[in-house]
C-alpha cells in the first residue's frame, strides 16, 4: 500500500478522504472506529460512524455502511454488504457475497452461509444457520385459475 489516505468522490461530487487500515489496507472513513487488531481486507469500505470490534476479519471488497456495529472476533467474507445501523454480535460468521439489510440485529454466535440475504429490520438468532435467508428464496405457490385476494 503506497498511500496512507485515499480520496473518493461520490456521484454528488462530495469527496471523502479515507485512511488505509494498517492491518489489511481497507479504507476507513473519518468518524469510523476500527480496532487495531481487526483485519480489514483491501477495497473494503468502513463508513462514518461504523464500529468494528477487536479480532474481526473482513474480506476483500466488502462494505460496512454508516452506524453499523460489528462485535469482537466476527468473520465477514468477501463482497459482503452490511446495511446502515445494523448490529452484529460477537463471534458471528457471515459468508461471502451476502447482503445484510439496514437495521438488522444478528445475535452473538450466528452463522450465515455464502450468498445469504437478510431483509431490512430482521433479526438473525444464534443457531439459525441462515434459516431466515433461506425463506427469501422459496418460490411462491401459484393459484390455479384463481386470482389471489
Amino acid at each position: 500500500m503506497t498511500a496512507k489516505f485515499v480520496s473518493v468522490e461520490d456521484d454528488a461530487g462530495k469527496i471523502t478522504r479515507y485512511a488505509r487500515h494498517d492491518n489489511g489496507g481497507g479504507l476507513i472513513a473519518p468518524g469510523a472506529k476500527v480496532a487495531e487488531s481487526a483485519r480489514i481486507g483491501p477495497m473494503t469500505y468502513v463508513e462514518h460512524g461504523a464500529q468494528v470490534g477487536a479480532g474481526c476479519r473482513i474480506g476483500h471488497g466488502s462494505w460496512i455502511d454508516r452506524d453499523a456495529r460489528i462485535g469482537d472476533r466476527t468473520v465477514i467474507g468477501d463482497g459482503v454488504r452490511i446495511g446502515r445501523g445494523t448490529v452484529i454480535g460477537n463471534r458471528v460468521h457471515i459468508g461471502s457475497h451476502s447482503r445484510i439489510g439496514s437495521g438488522v440485529l444478528v445475535e452473538h454466535g450466528a452463522h450465515l452461509v455464502t450468498d445469504s440475504t437478510v431483509p431490512d429490520g430482521s433479526e438473525v438468532l444464534a443457531g439459525a444457520h441462515s434459516r431466515l435467508a433461506a425463506t427469501a428464496h422459496r418460490p411462491h405457490r401459484k393459484a390455479k385459475g384463481k386470482i389471489a385476494a
